[in-house]
């Protein structure tokens, strides 16, 4: 015989029990092994994936800074930014490098297989995460300022680096306020990038001729020169490389332990979603041109309300998106400048000169709406072209309306009555006064010019409105005087 003949988990034992013991004894003996299970899972170490695909703007950028939060929330000990972008704006790169630096869990930026790239902001990201992993068929560089394209390079040629004292005085003298610009942002990118290759003991020099000469890397180059850490063909991969690496982030220094970490990758919600929508330059536009010709149909035709609040809600959506967009002022003003030759064709007799005024204002207002050439962020010249096209119509179909209304003929009011034809309801003596049926209304009617007595029954015709008082003349008369 066993020494120990029951023991707790033994099966035979358990269900031998019978009644409410038995069955606080089995809820007792699940919840204990649920305990268990939740406490292997929060055992785990947790490795946050946060995808980063197009264009760099206020959207994405709102996106990963809440994902590096949440990562945060979540005890991650690692945070990698699957980078996949052609470039995008300065401010939203720096508002992505900013949650990087201050982030307590360290984040690795993977540039994703498949044929990614991180051009551009992309590089400066790179640049500033704790670690830096490329797949096999990617690339990163050309970290230029993209809106210095315009402007020339600012070294002096090759042929001419050797030039007399005047020339060289004349071309500083000459140097335009565009130029100056041009030199101010290239200065202080490669400042920027500078620092972030500083901070995280990567290759310096090669940073600085990504900005000035716009160059570009392979994996195998850039690992190679001491641009990134290492090279991964997918996540799996990076992971288990990082197993047992030392990284230090703002709260000290951390040593990795991916292995068998479980993946959580982060997916855009709706509110990052809806952000990028409405932040798309092309969308802003047609938000605010919609908001314009909405308000203007509720104020031309007041008691409508759908007009008035479609109109407001895109003219407020409109300009949510162009504060967080690089707007040139300029090309805002004759946009609005445009919609408004264009609406005031309707009402005034200008024979088409304000309706051509307002559809090259407005054209032109477009094509400079939005002051730079990132990829992702220009307004196309075809939206441009569709959009004054359909305004032209829309004040061409409007005016036509308005204009075949004004040439149709009164129906209502006191305008209305006047040459109205009408019967007489009693006889009226000359200089008296009486009764007639004008457009079925009883109305007072008095005749000074008709000398004989106006019958009953005889027809008149309405020559003017004295208040509730109607001036008539014999229609026969009138028809005489007419031949």
């Amino acid at each position: 015989m066993e020494r120990y003949p029951f023991r707790l988990f033994n099966p035979d034992a358990v269900r031998a029990l019978s009644g409410t013991a038995g069955l606080l004894l089995r809820k007792a003996v699940a919840l204990f092994a649920g305990l268990v299970l939740c406490s292997a899972a929060a055992a785990s170490p947790v490795v946050v994936v946060i995808p980063l695909n197009g264009a760099v703007g206020p959207a994405s950028a709102d996106f990963v800074v809440r994902a590096l939060a949440r990562a945060t929330e979540e005890h991650a000990q690692l945070a990698v930014l699957e980078i996949d972008t052609p470039g995008g704006l300065d401010q939203s790169m720096r508002s992505i490098i900013k949650a990087i630096l201050a982030s307590p869990v360290p984040v690795a930026a993977f540039i994703a297989p498949g044929g990614a790239r991180a051009a551009s902001a992309g590089t400066y990201i790179v640049y500033a995460s704790h670690i830096a992993a490329m797949a096999p068929g990617t690339n990163l560089g050309a970290a230029t300022p993209i809106r210095i394209g315009a402007g020339g390079s600012t070294e002096p040629e090759p042929g001419q680096a050797k030039t007399d004292t005047g020339a060289s005085a004349s071309a500083s003298a000459g140097m335009s306020a565009a130029s100056t610009e041009t030199t101010k942002q290239v200065q202080d990118a490669a400042a920027y990038i500078r620092g972030l290759a500083q901070l995280r003991g990567r290759n310096v020099q090669w940073a600085e001729r990504a900005v000035r000469e716009a160059v570009s890397l392979s994996a195998s180059e850039a690992l190679a020169q001491n641009v990134i850490d290492l090279n991964a063909s997918d996540v799996p991969d990076l992971l288990a490389k990082l197993n047992g690496r030392h990284v230090h982030t703002v709260t000290g220094d951390h040593v990795l332990a991916t292995s068998g970490a479980v993946v959580m990758t982060i997916q855009p919600d709706w509110r990052s979603r809806f952000l990028a929508t409405i932040t798309d330059p092309s969308v802003a536009l047609i938000l605010i041109t919609i908001g314009m010709y909405g308000l203007f149909f509720e104020f031309a035709n007041p008691g409508l309300a759908l007009p008035g609040v479609a109109g407001a809600i895109s003219l407020m959506l409109g300009l949510f998106a162009l504060q967080l967009l690089p707007v040139d002022f300029a090309g805002l003003g004759l946009i609005l400048l445009g919609i408004t030759f264009l609406v005031a064709e309707i009402f005034l007799p200008t024979f088409g000169t304000l309706g051509f005024g307002g559809i090259v204002a407005f054209a032109m207002g477009a094509l400079m709406l939005f002051r730079t050439d990132t990829p992702g962020y220009g307004i196309p010249v075809a939206l441009v072209v569709g959009l004054t096209i359909a305004t032209a119509l829309f004040v061409f179909v409007v005016s036509s309306i308005a204009l075949r209304a004004r040439r149709r003929p009164v129906v209502s009011g006191a305008e209305a009555l006047l040459g109205s034809i009408g019967e007489m309801l009693e006889d009226v003596a000359p200089s008296d006064s009486g009764w007639a049926r004008v457009h079925g209304e009883r109305w007072r009617v008095c005749c000074h010019e008709t000398p004989a007595l106006l019958a009953r029954g005889e027809r008149v015709r309405v020559l003017g409105r004295h208040g509730l008082m109607l001036s008539v003349a014999r229609l026969d008369e009138i028809k005489q005087g007419e031949k």
